[in-house]
Parts: structure tokens; C-alpha cells; sequence
């Protein structure tokens, strides 16, 4: 009877489990969903117009455009059919047939270069064509899928006509994958790369990546670590990535390796790196030939050197250009590219951080080969909430630089927070650098427009892991897709580019898309808020970067250190940077150095970047002193979580229900932390201001004490 009454107990117990269960949408598709469109009206016009369709050519990545129509039409539509050209309400042609169809319609297709398209409904009497043109099968590849944005988005074809091409030529994701699978600053699973099982088995996975990013437009992708293990350059791991290389061809998908400088030490038995001896110069030369054998259109090297402990040039006494120049020396012949990351910082240079990076690459401004580009991270100290964009943007005319934004979200929550970076990557793209007076924007910079640059790229660190959802978090998928549109295009709105990815993973509900891009749009400032306002950067928690730690001073480098970067005091708090500090801003152009040397014209969102100010400077736009406002602004945040979380709550029912569901559980987790964040920061600065928090606001639950006790060992994404 024992045994009788534990099964019926069980039995309970899995069924009771079976009924909580909730299905639905996964995030696995991305914002590549292809459900029917319920609007009858929509879905006749749209089968009318594009429901007969064909595709020219027959190559690998034509046949890829084939099959994407054929799974995405018959999706939104049902009942689309491949018929013959003349039959045909929707055309995809590239090379010389289009170039025909393109003179006899009037239309321009020289002029989008080799990846570009145009889409445009020919009208003759009451028969109508919708013709995806293109020079290159890619450029056909990339003009569907904008065409299937259109339907996605429910937005009509009648008089279509886009004409586009990509301003940044390199479009890259870097995944900071290790061999091993573990990804730094990862919070997503595990790397997608399972290297092991390469070259033999081939997930899906994979080629539903590629489909991604040829959905937006990212055209390489570099696999590893830029910390990087020098085996992956070996055979056997060359075996494997020939066989990732293979998958993504057809979808106009290069890949790249990022190297470590002392590999001819490390994997070449030689007794020296230097980039300037000639064993070492053939060594590379011989690596390089090798590599393309087995990958003719291998995009190129991705390069961290001589920073946080990586080897590099200045081991050997030789500058950044005369180790980038030698790589480049070896992948010139074969169309190959050096990515050179100019994320560099010593202790030993006894220099201001947010200074080093333009200290050592200014001076070798022109003295790199034509196929290097300097990587250039968004902003001069580590990817931080809010950071002035980094002074070498319009420092460098004669050397092409490459933006590197995070997309993943090493100093953002992780995987739990509602961050959306579209706007982010716009505030910082749309600064102006005055380079070359009013108007130089960063964006200017980077596409090459502001000093006529003939290669130009824009990277992005990967948030993308084996989670069925990819990254995490279903709204932090639209990080990655902002980034590939704003790569595309750096002029984009954030907001546009929003509400097309709500559209195509959540819903075309127009109340519900409202409601989302507004949480999205604001996230951002809120998250800025929550964490470091007023310029406030890098006080989270040591080594993993998770949660409040503005009272880290113990670590083995000044500039590891939280207080380094606060310098909260009795007198104060905030960096001096402004000329009677450090002098970062001499690193800027006119009008925009003197602008930051003084707070009274610095914008708020960087004053405590830029200066020291005591507890009771008054904030000019609020009227209250520092302390006050910084109290004010940690508060704020937390409650504007709190509100976005409410909004997201308002939403149920109207979304799918496995999406709410896996958003409203970060949520959750998103609103505590808020609050971790406040009561943290609040009762650690006031030991130095000494002054109260306003009456009319809640006071934190714990102590200081209990908060510093706080560890966490096992944070995900560790270096």
C-alpha cells in the first residue's frame, strides 16, 4: 500500500508539473518568423502580389534565396508557388539579367556597388512585377530578405521602390568564444561552436546563424577569443573552421580568426615573434598561404596585442604598426584584412586610463598598411553603461578606423536586464568629433566619408550562445539585430530600427509595438541611471563586472579598481579630467574640449566623467545639489524598472505566451537588482557626503556591511 499511495503521489506531482508547463514561442527563430498573416485583406493582396514568385541562377546562394522565399512565403502566405520568369508577380535576378531588366526599367543598379540591390513594382496596364535586383548573388540575398521585412512588418508593396547599399564594408560579429566552448563575457550557454564534433557534424544551428545575419546584413564573422589559444591556428582546428566557413559561403558570410601575436613561439618553434625578423615574417607568410588553401575567401586576422597581459609588438620593442604591417604583409596577397583592436592600457605607463589608447596610436597615425583597420572601442575605457565616445575618432585621418561595440552585456546585467542598445549605438555614432569642423560625426568617421577611406568596418562582440532563445533574453536579441542594421546604415534610427524587430518577433499589434518600443527606447537612459549617473563608470564588482561594487580598492592595478574611477571623498566625487586634472580633454577637437573642461557646459550625463565636484555642487538642470541629484537619479531608475516591468505585465495576452512568460521572469530579476543598485550605491557614497537621504524616500533594508559581503564566485562569462 506503501508503494501504491507514492506512485499516486508522483503521478500527482508530474501531472501537476505537465499543467504548468507553457508553450509557445521559444525566441529560437529570432526575428526570422514566418506565421500566417491573419489579416485576410493583407494576406490576399500580399499572395496577389509576390505569391508567384522565381528565382534566377542557380548557384549555391541563389538556390539559398530560393529556399528562404519558398519557407517564408508559404509561411505568411500559405500558397506561394515557384513558376516561370514570365509568370512571375515577384522576380529575384542578379549580374548581367538584371543589369538589363535595371536599364529597361530606368533604374539605377551600378551605383549599389556589389552588395547593394534595388526592389522596385513595374507597372504595365493592370499587371504588376515586383523585381529584387542585384550585381551579385549576395547583393540578391540581401535585397529578399529586405523585401520579407516588408511583409514581416505588414507594410505594403504597392509602389515599392528601395534602393540600397551598405555604408561600412566590414560588418562583423566577434564571439569571444573559447576553444572549450566557454564564452567570455558570454551569458547566453555555451559557445555555438562545438568544435569537437567539427568538421563532421553540422547543426543546424549553425546555418540558421547565417540566416540571421544575411537577414540584416553582417558579413563576417570572427569565431574566437580575441584572448585568443594559438591552436586554432594548427590543422586541426583549421579542419574545422574550413568546414564553418563552407556553411556560411552562401549566405555572403566570410570568417576570420583573431590570433595571438607569439604564435610563431607558441605553435611554430621558433625562439621569437619579433615582426620584424624575417623567420618570423615567412613564418606568418607560410601560415596565412595555408589558410587560404583551405578557405580561399578567409576574411583576415583580428589582432589584441600588448594589452592585459597579451603578447604583442612591444614585447620585442617594435610599434603597434610595425606588428599590424607585418600581418597585412602576409594577407595582402590574398585579399586577407587585419583587424588591429586598439584596446590598450598598461600600469607601467604611470598615464590616466581613458588616455592611453590615443597616447599610443595618435602618433602612428598613416603609418598603417592600406588593408589594416585600427579597432576602436565606442568609448576611451571598457564598454560602460555611458561612456564620451573615444577620442581617437577624427584623431587618426590617415588610418581607417573600426568601431567595436559590445553587443553582449558585460557591464549591462547580463542576460536579466531590459537594455535595448540601439540607442546607445546611436547617441554615440551621431556625436560630433569636430574633426574637420561641425558636422564630423563618429558615424562620418567610420564610413569613411569624413577622410575618404576606401575600407571601413564596424564590429560587434557577440551575445549569442547555445540558449535555445540565442542570447538570453528574448529582447536582447534586438542588440544584435540593431547592431547589423546600424552597421548597414549608421544614419538609422534606434527607433525605427526598434519597431521593425517588435514587428517581426513579438507582434504587429500597433498598441503592443507602442507600448514595447517605448520601453526600449527609454531602457537605455533608465539602465544608465540605475547604475552610474551623471558619468559615474566601471564600479561594478571586480573580475566578473556583476552587480554594485563602488568600494573595490584592493586589487593589484589602480586602474582595476572602482575607486579609481569615482574618487568619492569628503571634498566630493567624480575624475578630473578637465584641464586642471589629467587633461583627457585635450584629446578632443575644438569647440568640444573646452566645452568639457568646464561643468558648467559639460552635458550632465558626463559630469562626473569629466570633473571633481563637491557634494554640494547645484546640478543646473534640476536645481539640486550633487548629492541630491545622484540619490534622485538612483531612485529614479529603480522605479522607472519598476515601471517598465508593470508595462511589460499590461501585455499579457497580447503576446505570445512563452515570450511574455521568458521576459517577465528576467524582469523580476531586473526590478530586484535595481534595487540592489540604489541602496548600494547610496549607502556607500553617503559615508562621504555625510548627509542624509530625503526623507520622502524608502531606506535601503540592509547595511552597507551586508551588501560589501555580497560574492558571487561563479558568475557566468569570467575571463
Amino acid at each position: 500500500m506503501k508503494y501504491i499511495v507514492m506512485i499516486c503521489v508522483l503521478l500527482v506531482s508530474v501531472s501537476s508539473l505537465a499543467s504548468s508547463i507553457i508553450e509557445g514561442e521559444d525566441g529560437y527563430r529570432l526575428w526570422l518568423k514566418y506565421d500566417p498573416i491573419t489579416s485576410a485583406s493583407l494576406k490576399k493582396k500580399y499572395t496577389q502580389q509576390v505569391g508567384r514568385f522565381h528565382v534566377t541562377g542557380d548557384t549555391e546562394t541563389m538556390q539559398v534565396v530560393r529556399d528562404e522565399l519558398n519557407y517564408a512565403l508559404n509561411g505568411m502566405l500559405t500558397d506561394a508557388t515557384v513558376v516561370s520568369q514570365k509568370q512571375a508577380g515577384l522576380l529575384v535576378v542578379a549580374g548581367d539579367q538584371a543589369s538589363s531588366l535595371a536599364a529597361s526599367n530606368s533604374l539605377d543598379l551600378k551605383s549599389v556597388g556589389d552588395e547593394g540591390y534595388v526592389i522596385h513594382q513595374t507597372n504595365d496596364g493592370d499587371a504588376s512585377q515586383i523585381l529584387v535586383l542585384a550585381n551579385t548573388d549576395v547583393g540578391a540575398l540581401y535585397g529578399t530578405y529586405r523585401l520579407l521585412r516588408q511583409l514581416q512588418t505588414h507594410q505594403p508593396l504597392d509602389g515599392l521602390s528601395v534602393s540600397s547599399s551598405p555604408d561600412i564594408d566590414l560588418r562583423v560579429l566577434n564571439h569571444w568564444d573559447n576553444l572549450d566552448r566557454h564564452v567570455e563575457r558570454g551569458y547566453a550557454g555555451q559557445s555555438i561552436w562545438d568544435w569537437h564534433k567539427l568538421p563532421d557534424y553540422r547543426y543546424q544551428r549553425y546555418i540558421d546563424y547565417a540566416r540571421a545575419n544575411a537577414s540584416i546584413g553582417i558579413n563576417g564573422t570572427v569565431l574566437n577569443n580575441v584572448n585568443a589559444d594559438p591552436l586554432i591556428l594548427t590543422p586541426h582546428y583549421l579542419t574545422k573552421v574550413k568546414a564553418l566557413a563552407d556553411m556560411f559561403r552562401p549566405y555572403g558570410i566570410k570568417v576570420y580568426l583573431s590570433v595571438k601575436f607569439s604564435s610563431p613561439q607558441l605553435i611554430g618553434d621558433l625562439d621569437t615573434s619579433d615582426p620584424l625578423d624575417p623567420e618570423v615574417r615567412q613564418w606568418w607568410k607560410d601560415k596565412v598561404a595555408d589558410v587560404y588553401q583551405q578557405i580561399p575567401d578567409f576574411g583576415g586576422f583580428l589582432v589584441k596585442a600588448n594589452s592585459e597581459g597579451q603578447p604583442g609588438p612591444g614585447d620585442f620593442g617594435r610599434t603597434h604598426a610595425e606588428g599590424a604591417n607585418m600581418l597585412a604583409s602576409a594577407l595582402a596577397p590574398h585579399g586577407g584584412t587585419v583587424m588591429w583592436r586598439a584596446f590598450v592600457y598598461a600600469n607601467e605607463k604611470n598615464e590616466e586610463r581613458s588616455k592611453q589608447a590615443y597616447s599610443e596610436f595618435k602618433p602612428l597615425d598613416g603609418k598603417f598598411k592600406d588593408n589594416v583597420l585600427v579597432q576602436v572601442k565606442n568609448g576611451p575605457i571598457d564598454f560602460q553603461p555611458r561612456e564620451p565616445f573615444s577620442p581617437l575618432f577624427g584623431a587618426m585621418p590617415d588610418t581607417p578606423l573600426m568601431m567595436e561595440f559590445q553587443i553582449t552585456m558585460e557591464y549591462l546585467g547580463f542576460s536579466t536586464h531590459f537594455v535595448y542598445l540601439g540607442s546607445m549605438y546611436e547617441e554615440v555614432l551621431q556625436s560630433d568629433t569636430y574633426a574637420r569642423g561641425e558636422g564630423s560625426t563618429v558615424a562620418k568617421v567610420i564610413d569613411g566619408d569624413l577622410f575618404n577611406h576606401n575600407v571601413t568596418g564596424m564590429a560587434g562582440v557577440a551575445n549569442i550562445g547555445t540558449d535555445r532563445n540565442w542570447t538570453g533574453h528574448i529582447i536582447l536579441q534586438s542588440n544584435w539585430y540593431v547592431f547589423g542594421r546600424m552597421a548597414w546604415d549608421p544614419q538609422v534610427s534606434a527607433k525605427t530600427v526598434a519597431d521593425d524587430w517588435i514587428r517581426m518577433t513579438l507582434s504587429n499589434d500597433d498598441k503592443v509595438v507602442a507600448s514595447v518600443s517605448d520601453m526600449m527606447m527609454k531602457s537605455h537612459e533608465v539602465t544608465v541611471n540605475t547604475m552610474t549617473p551623471l558619468g559615474l563608470h566601471h564600479i561594478m564588482g571586480a573580475g566578473h563586472h556583476y552587480g554594485p561594487a563602488p568600494w573595490v580598492d584592493s586589487l593589484g592595478r589602480a586602474d582595476w579598481n572602482s575607486v579609481y574611477y569615482h574618487r568619492a571623498a569628503k571634498d566630493g566625487i567624480g575624475f578630473d579630467r578637465s584641464e586642471s586634472g589629467v587633461n583627457a580633454v585635450e584629446q578632443y577637437f575644438s569647440p568640444l574640449k573646452e566645452q568639457l573642461s568646464d561643468p558648467a557646459t559639460t552635458p550632465e550625463k558626463y559630469l562626473l566623467w569629466f570633473h571633481h565636484l563637491p557634494w554640494d555642487y547645484e546640478v543646473k538642470s534640476s536645481g539640486r545639489t550633487l548629492w541630491n541629484e545622484l540619490v534622485h537619479r538612483y531612485y529614479q531608475g529603480a522605479a522607472d524598472v519598476e515601471e517598465m516591468a508593470d508595462t511589460w505585465d499590461s501585455l499579457e495576452g497580447k503576446l505570445d505566451p512563452l515570450q511574455f512568460h521568458q521576459v517577465q521572469m528576467a524582469m523580476d530579476i531586473h526590478e530586484k537588482e535595481a534595487i540592489w543598485w540604489r541602496n548600494a550605491c547610496v549607502l556607500y557614497f553617503q559615508q562621504f557626503s555625510g548627509q542624509p537621504i530625503p526623507e520622502t524616500l524608502p531606506k535601503p533594508e540592509k547595511s552597507l556591511a551586508d551588501y560589501q559581503k555580497m560574492s558571487f564566485p561563479h558568475a557566468p562569462g569570467q575571463g
